[in-house]
């Protein structure tokens, strides 16, 4: 696994435990789950990045995943799914710290990894939508 994409992963398996267990703390979450893995301080703060810019907006980031995947409710959607769109979503819209494809490719690497055998094909298809839409997105997390 590339580093960044390590980094993805941990920061996904956090939110994911965070989503699952809404009591749980964040930055305790974060520390216990980077206490397991070795990698350099710089990956740990793209993980961090992660998680302490995904976990404050998750609402406004579920608000265009619901728009763009109608068929499925958002509280519906597999929790390891529904986390890796919002990675996704918050790296190429909200943080803009990495290019579409390229999100939506480690998205889909995540989801081959974590989710189900459906979960790539879902996430592809949510992405390539909100893709589509990207200034929308993008205007409206630069309002917030």
């Amino acid at each position: 696994m590339k580093a960044r994409t390590k980094a993805r992963s941990v920061a996904l398996q956090v939110l994911f435990e965070l989503d699952v267990a809404k009591a749980h703390k964040p930055a305790i979450v974060f520390e216990t789950r980077i206490s397991d893995e070795t990698f350099d301080a710089k990956l740990i703060e793209f993980a961090r990045e992660i998680v302490f810019g995904v976990n404050p907006i998750e609402a406004a980031l579920d608000k265009f995943i619901a728009q763009y995947a109608p068929e499925w409710p958002v509280d519906q959607v597999a929790i390891i799914d529904r986390n890796i769109l919002r990675i996704a979503l918050w790296e190429f819209a909200v943080k803009k710290c990495t290019p579409v494809k390229v999100a939506i490719n480690e998205a889909v690497e995540l989801a081959k990894i974590f989710g189900s055998d459906s979960s790539p094909r879902f996430v592809n298809g949510v992405l390539g939508s909100l893709a589509e839409h990207k200034s929308e997105v993008v205007t409206y997390f630069e309002k917030l």
